[in-house]
């Protein structure tokens, strides 16, 4: 199936949307919803942080949670002065990539993501909250939102999604090269397939390091990587 025939046919499955970020490889500009970036990224906040993540540390959802924290009960912002953005490139775009893509194209086993046993992650284990949302919870208490690394749960938090056009384009290419796609899949049916099951709230730009700049130089974000 070409990309063409595969728009056709998720069009007419309730009129899913348009792909996120268009269908060329190099993402252009009348493609990218910069109007809808600037609201998110560029609403009134005292503190901006963006986190670069490549290489894949999942550690980097408790600095998150760590630099939410300290900002808020230990400088005293206001949980909504604060604006956190996690941009996720390479292999840690999988942060953002629905369960159902972690499974048709096996992302565990493609990027090399192994659980404690050693085994394959088979899903995108990151994102399941696991603390009921309570504003008015410890946040010393181990089970509360406060404690919770999820990214859902950050997400509700204001956590910013970024997801990597260029990134996306380029593993299509390797996902069908490598054969975790199905047979007679192309790249570009795989590229329209991803950014078309991003986790909800997962914001599609040009390209990370492009966005990178523009976040730090425009928006003014403080830039942190773990690693």
């Amino acid at each position: 199936m070409n990309r063409r025939d595969f728009l056709a046919t998720t069009a007419t499955v309730a009129a899913a949307p348009a792909v996120p970020g268009g269908t060329h490889r190099v993402e252009r500009r009348a493609d990218f919803d910069e109007q809808a970036f600037a609201a998110i990224v560029g609403r009134s906040s005292d503190v901006r942080l963006v986190y670069e993540d490549v290489n894949f540390h999942p550690s980097v959802l408790g600095s998150i949670t760590n630099s939410l924290n300290g900002l808020h009960f230990g400088f005293g912002y206001p949980a909504g002065a604060i604006a956190v953005a996690l941009a996720g490139h390479g292999p840690s775009a999988v942060y953002g990539y629905s369960d159902y893509l972690w499974s048709k194209y096996r992302l565990g086993e493609f990027f090399d993501l192994t659980d404690g046993n050693g085994k394959p992650v088979l899903s995108n284990v990151y994102l399941p909250s696991r603390a009921p949302y309570d504003p008015s919870a410890n946040p010393d208490d181990e089970s509360s939102m406060y404690q919770d690394s999820s990214i859902q749960m950050l997400q509700r938090r204001g956590l910013i999604v970024l997801t990597c056009h260029t990134a996306v384009e380029e593993q299509s290419r390797s996902i069908v090269k490598r054969a975790f796609a199905p047979a007679g899949t192309t790249a570009e049916d795989v590229a329209a397939d991803i950014l078309t099951h991003l986790i909800p709230g997962a914001i599609v730009v040009p390209s990370m390091v492009a966005t990178l700049a523009v976040l730090q130089n425009k928006y003014r974000f403080a830039y942190i990587t773990p690693y």
